[in-house]
């Protein structure tokens, strides 16, 4: 079976390429033929989604192959997607996408976008996301999403540092971007009683270490789907404290397996990670739960079979 992949990008520590990678490595292994479409773009913020489409437009026309399947990888990539001969067309969306423009250009470009988003998602005969959220909340633009959440392949944290000696820090993982949050942690950095170390421009192995190492890893986004990252932490046995925005609902049971906060509130964001710090048994019992949790719900070993039937039904 030729299955063709189509993200803007494929590497990172966290986001939907990244993951899109990882499954093209899992279907390999499972005897797919899996090709990356790469795919140039301007490296400027409000040009790089247009550019990437363009471009790709551009190689798609110029591609004669037929693939049984083409799967792209979050909206962008639909326009690429529809001009792919291809047996069946698959598009995943984590997080709502016109929400996401709102959130990181004007109202203006986010009705744009909505506008034309319906017709977008028409182009794909299965439309997928990681997210029951998200699944929820296009329901109710009258459109079916197939949920298949994110795996966390374990094998990818053999080379991470085994034996690490907490250190007196707390850790954020992500972009420093606005939707992300980040502003808002730096604001209470001085009145926190531990630093922080940003994790922002790193690669992934040296994240993770990183990670491991802290007390707590914050999360203080404004707009989710469902991080990485969590899962990430949650394997890792670092407590998470995470904006209640999204789906990071799914993965964080509020006092169980992590610590949820309001949005842009920076004063109960202070107050939980001062208390958390502190709180060595509330710590070790989040930390353990989450470990628990997400083996239990979100190995390759549990989620291959789903990912194998969407290719093969």
């Amino acid at each position: 079976m030729d299955i063709l992949f189509i993200s803007p990008t494929f590497s990172g520590a966290g986001g939907i390429g990244p993951h899109a990678y990882r499954v093209a490595e899992k279907l390999r292994e499972n005897g797919f033929n899996v090709e990356l479409m790469d795919v140039p773009h301007v490296p400027i913020k409000n040009l790089k989604n247009l550019s990437f489409s363009m471009f790709g437009t551009l190689k798609a026309l110029s591609n004669k192959k037929k693939y049984d399947i083409v799967h792209a990888w979050n909206l962008p990539s639909a326009f690429i997607m529809k001009k792919i001969n291809a047996r069946k067309k698959i598009l995943s969306i984590h997080g709502v996408y016109s929400q996401q423009i709102g959130m990181l250009h004007s109202k203006i470009t986010a009705k744009l976008v909505s506008a034309n988003e319906e017709k977008v998602l028409s182009w794909a005969d299965v439309l997928t996301t990681d997210s029951l959220t998200v699944q929820s909340e296009y329901k109710k633009l009258g459109k079916s999403f197939l949920y298949i959440p994110a795996p966390l392949d374990s094998k990818k944290f053999e080379n991470v540092s085994q034996n690490v000696e907490k250190k007196n820090q707390i850790v954020y993982v992500g972009r420093d971007s606005y939707e992300k949050g980040i502003d808002i942690l730096r604001n209470i950095e001085p009145k926190l009683s531990i630093p922080i170390i940003y994790c922002t421009n790193m690669e992934w192995l040296d994240a993770m270490n990183t990670l491991k190492e802290s007390q707590i890893m914050v999360v203080p986004s404004r707009i989710e789907s469902i991080p990485q990252v969590i899962k990430e932490a949650f394997y890792l046995k670092t407590p998470v404290i995470a904006t209640n925005v999204g789906g990071n609902h799914e993965l964080i049971t509020d006092g169980k397996t992590g610590i949820l906060i309001d949005s842009e509130n920076p004063d109960q964001m202070l107050n939980s990670i001062n208390q958390l710090v502190s709180d060595t048994q509330t710590k070790n019992k989040l930390a353990e739960n989450a470990f628990q949790f997400i083996n239990k719900n979100f190995s390759w070993d549990v989620l291959m079979e789903k990912y194998i039937h969407l290719y093969e039904s």
